[in-house]
């Protein structure tokens, strides 16, 4: 299944215009574990493991239910990490609003932590526009467990929505698919409408100042009619659901 997926950032590899290798800078040897993807190294670095979302637990948050799986990824990632020394490895920013490492965690094996939490169904892939490295290794792992249905997508909660069920009420991180049926670009902005009536229905938007982004990759709104895709992101409601891109790995062409 995976091999009949045409990801958009297959074309930056090609055209020699991706994210950039990974950046070895640093090491540790982990000694906690906050949840499916954050953990404390003894040096007092706190790794947030870019380019994936682990099932999410309260940690504090009032009325925040944990999400199904959320305590067997965390023990996931214990038994794959904790006392165990990891090298951190860059593609992008290096450091969130909240003072954590956005690293590649390679264990002292050379077992790279995300893609292990993929195989295994226990996150999904989750990029931004300013860390975008090694995101078709990534898809590619998840695309497999997604394939044998293990952790997480072996659960109705964690499934591919299509564009027709969505409804108002909806938020949250998504993966929808669907086939595009018409797009535009207004003022710079650019829309992939799925449905005749975009007032209601599903949309994707790039806001002109990503939008070069996505040109740089060789995308072609134009050329988009009649494609089937997958995007995730944050679902949002105005004049229907809709999706912002900012970056386009978050968009899968399904053949």
């Amino acid at each position: 299944m995976v091999g009949r997926i045409l990801i958009i950032v297959l074309l930056l590899a090609a055209a020699g215009a991706s994210a950039g290798p990974l950046v070895k800078s640093g090491q540790g040897r982990v000694v906690d574990i906050v949840d499916g993807d954050t953990l404390f190294l003894d040096n007092g670095v706190q790794v947030r493991l870019v380019g994936i979302q682990a099932p999410k637990l309260p940690l504090g948050r009032r009325k925040f239910k944990a999400w199904p799986l959320a305590e067997e990824a965390k023990k996931l990632l214990r038994d794959l990490t904790l006392g165990r020394m990891v090298t951190l490895s860059y593609g992008g920013r290096r450091l969130d609003r909240y003072g954590r490492a956005l690293a590649h965690l390679y264990r002292d094996d050379g077992l790279w932590i995300q893609q292990r939490l993929l195989r295994r169904g226990m996150a999904r892939v989750y990029s931004f526009r300013d860390n975008r490295a090694v995101v078709p290794e990534m898809l590619a792992a998840e695309g497999a467990a997604r394939a044998a249905k293990a952790g997480i997508w072996g659960l109705r909660w964690y499934r591919i929505w299509r564009q027709e069920e969505l409804h108002a009420g909806l938020d949250g991180f998504f993966l929808i698919e669907g086939t595009i049926l018409k797009t535009a670009n207004v003022r710079g902005r650019i829309y992939l409408n799925f449905d005749e009536n975009w007032r209601t229905d599903f949309t994707i938007t790039v806001a002109p100042r990503d939008r070069r982004r996505f040109e740089k990759a060789g995308f072609d709104h134009a050329a988009m009619p009649g494609r089937r895709v997958r995007v995730r992101g944050w679902l949002k409601h105005y004049n229907g659901p809709s999706i912002e891109a900012t970056h386009p790995e978050q968009i899968e062409i399904l053949e």
